[in-house]
């Protein structure tokens, strides 16, 4: 199967499992729409690569935990959106999820948003039921990277503070879900995940400073989303502290730290190749080369 057709099967496993029938219809509208509407699904493609170079032992545990993290993600998306933050008309091309309701818009996405925080959990727990010594590890990895310590919570919350150091602010924005992934998919396949966990953290890293480009270089409609975003709400970006050149150099650096970093096993090539392929895509095309 697909490794993208893997990942919708397993979304769609997680929805069904976490909207009952006879529930509020706009719910689970709101919470389709923030899943479903299609999106590169950068973090459960990681979370399956490195399961797989682990070996793979247990595809429903590694689902399993692909699904959860891009909840996670999205969930963060619909909150980010809000008017609360970034006050977002359109994301992945389509509505925010706020937007999508004439009605009682807010209310909705905030709802949607913590309701997809939970159902991560309940399909990680669901899923693991025929390994149970993976939960606990698993659970905490993913706990851990969307919480107030040094999770996606915490990210979010530096936006709040003054005199921000921009490589924390970005390892938790953004490189705390993507060092999940990678932990996430070594210990799904019963694998140590310490090892894995820089490889996540630097293309996180790398991700949100690619993200930080198409910011400034990028076009809203390619992107699906606004653009101009950062300095719009005077928020930390590696280009307004770096340039647009030192920015790209960050990129690049970040990005050989990671592949380096890849544990020795029989599909590290193949994930360095994805490493460099995802963030040559993410780059805006002016910038390339």
């Amino acid at each position: 199967m697909d490794v993208l057709q893997r990942i919708e099967q397993a979304l769609e496993a997680a929805l069904t499992l976490g909207l009952a029938d006879g529930g509020p219809p706009q719910l689970g509208r709101a919470v389709r729409h923030a899943v479903m509407t299609p999106g590169s699904r950068a973090r459960p493609r990681l979370v399956l690569a490195v399961a797989g170079a682990c070996g793979d032992d247990a595809p429903a545990v590694s689902d399993a935990a692909a699904a959860s993290l891009e909840l996670l993600h999205c969930a963060s998306l619909v909150h980010d959106d809000m008017p609360v933050f970034d006050d977002a008309d359109t994301r992945r091309g389509q509505p925010t999820v706020h937007r999508l309701f004439p009605e009682h818009g807010e209310q909705l996405a905030l709802l949607a948003g913590d309701g997809l925080i939970v159902l991560a959990f309940e399909n990680l727990a669901w899923h693991t039921r025929l390994h149970p010594e993976r939960l606990g590890p698993l659970t905490l990895i993913v706990a851990r990277a969307v919480g107030v310590g040094h999770g996606i919570v915490a990210g979010q919350a530096w936006e709040c503070e003054q005199g921000v150091d921009l490589t924390q602010y970005h390892r938790e924005k953004t490189a705390a879900l993507f060092s999940a992934a990678t932990q996430a998919g070594a210990a799904a396949a019963g694998m140590d995940p310490g090892p894995w966990r820089t490889l996540g953290e630097n293309l996180g890293l790398a991700y949100q400073v690619a993200d930080d480009l198409r910011d400034v270089a990028g076009d809203a409609a390619e992107l699906g989303k606004p653009v101009g975003q950062d300095a719009a709400h005077d928020r930390p970006s590696a280009v307004a502290e770096l340039g647009v050149e030192g920015a790209v150099a960050r990129l690049k650096a970040l990005l050989d730290e990671a592949i380096e970093s890849i544990p020795a096993c029989p599909g590290r090539d193949q994930l360095a190749a994805m490493a460099r392929a995802e963030m040559e895509r993410l780059l805006p095309a002016a910038l390339r080369g």
